[in-house]
């Protein structure tokens, strides 16, 4: 498995050997001692799996206090834009992020440590799973909007499909304001 970092402290790009033949493939998607070696999460509580159409945008998301989670995601059918946003406080990457297209073609994963917002825009029609190192807590989630101006990011979809609940996060900067600095 090659992993890289990326600009982001924490913040990994993985890319496992795919074998292929004329059965199809086969790939490991997670090995504890490659993680541990890398010093990255490897105690995984909970696993989710999501499908969404082409044009949905989901995110800006996180946990924070004990609930913060850590993840691993990727996808198993279809393909993404993933996009992390550094929450962290005293960050010398704070609101900055980091996106990247995760294609199951390629088979690629993103890890995300504690700390970051969490979203994803849908490119093809998509399975997306991550694993999360801390269970969901209702109390705890909190979101960035997604199409924040201080943020910038380009999702490449045009009129996305948002939840209500996307539509209405507030700004990375009354987040950090009101967090008085971050998570």
């Amino acid at each position: 498995m090659e992993i890289k970092k990326t600009p982001l402290e924490g913040v990994y790009e993985l890319y496992p050997r795919v074998f292929k033949d004329d059965r199809g493939y086969f790939l490991e998607t997670y090995r504890k001692d490659i993680f541990e070696k890398h010093e990255l999460i490897t105690d995984w509580k909970q696993d989710n799996q999501s499908y969404s159409e082409r044009g949905i945008i989901r995110g800006l998301h996180f946990q924070k206090g004990e609930y913060a989670q850590a993840k691993l995601a990727r996808v198993i059918v279809g393909k993404v834009l993933d996009v992390v946003v550094d929450l962290r406080k005293g960050s010398p990457t704070q609101g900055k992020y980091h996106a990247v297209v995760l294609d199951e073609n390629l088979q690629n994963m993103l890890y995300i440590p504690q700390g970051f917002a969490h979203g994803f825009a849908v490119y093809e029609d998509a399975v997306f799973s991550y694993k999360c190192s801390n269970f969901y807590h209702k109390e705890s989630e909190g979101g960035i909007i997604w199409n924040d101006n201080e943020l910038g990011i380009d999702w490449g979809v045009f009129n996305p499909i948002l939840s209500e609940k996307d539509k209405n996060w507030p700004s990375l900067g009354q987040f950090i304001t009101e967090s008085e600095g971050g998570l």
